[in-house]
């Protein structure tokens, strides 16, 4: 009798929710101070259609933070962390992916590289399978450079990069070649971070207004991209050359590789259901 009740109880705790492992996925957006980034960064669309790759759907979070402050800062990490930990802790999830766009994957190369920093950094780690990290700026971007100079590119890009915040400083092609040589891992010649860090490189932008392709994310943007292309690398998204989104990690692909119509991702681009981005993820996941 003892021994049945024995096996009764070792059958309930196995069964158990609290006992079952998950799999979830963070939606991590990059520069600006987000209060609604399901609807204002990456949109319902995009994000709905990603986490179907999910064994459970509903085991998803989107982060809110101010990744207008340095990538160390309590608004930015420390925000991050606190809502990664509380997205673990109430899903149970212990293989999370990390999806991050642009200066986002920065902040996450940040709590990766740096453990003993937080007492909350340990929980994300341990709990992190992944990086996708779609246009990271691991290497920083010359418009960053010329934002804070305050030149013309102030009011071109001021919708993507806020205007000189300490983001968009950060983000100064030598100061983020000082911080990969000594407080991130990830790149040439450092430690690795520990997990997959997985970039989407986009390599051009499209804005003809004659092509329907152009108006994936919204056509004005392609065209403001189109613009500031012209101060870059022939490889680069309008926003960061594909050297920068291929200096930390390893190249998942670059745009025209997969994309339906070999179609290139703007930085626009790559946060949104475009040319298949969305699946290709959704299927990675």
């Amino acid at each position: 009798m003892k021994t049945a009740k024995t096996l009764m109880l070792l059958g309930l705790f196995a069964v158990s929710p609290l006992s079952q492992a998950a799999s979830g996925i963070a939606f991590i957006h990059g520069t600006g101070h987000q209060t609604d980034a399901l609807n204002d960064y990456w949109t319902s669309e995009f994000v709905n259609s990603v986490r179907q790759g999910l064994p459970n759907s509903a085991n998803y979070t989107v982060i809110n933070c101010d990744f207008d402050q340095y990538m160390w800062d309590e608004a930015a990490a420390g925000c991050l962390a606190t809502q990664l930990g509380s997205f673990i802790d109430s899903k149970n999830i212990t293989d999370l992916v990390l999806l991050t766009h642009s200066n986002g994957g920065n902040v996450v190369r940040w709590v990766l590289s740096n453990p003993t920093w937080d007492a909350r950094y340990p929980k994300v780690i341990k709990a992190t399978s992944r990086v996708i990290a779609l246009a990271p700026s691991s290497a920083g971007t010359p418009l960053a450079d010329a934002v804070t100079e305050g030149n013309i590119f102030e009011t071109t890009l001021g919708w993507i990069l806020g205007y000189g915040s300490n983001a968009v400083k950060q983000q100064q092609v030598s100061w983020m070649a000082y911080y990969n040589a000594n407080w991130l891992n990830g790149t040439a010649g450092r430690p690795s971070l520990g997990k997959p860090f997985e970039a989407v490189v986009g390599s051009d932008v499209d804005s003809a207004f004659w092509d329907s392709d152009s108006y994936c994310g919204g056509y004005q943007y392609q065209v403001a991209l189109e613009t500031t292309q012209n101060w870059l690398d022939d490889c680069s998204d309008g926003f960061l050359e594909c050297s920068s989104q291929s200096a930390a990690g390893s190249v998942w692909f670059k745009d025209k590789q997969k994309t339906w119509g070999s179609e290139p991702l703007s930085h626009q681009q790559s946060r949104r259901a475009c040319f298949g981005l969305d699946v290709f993820i959704r299927n990675r996941i």
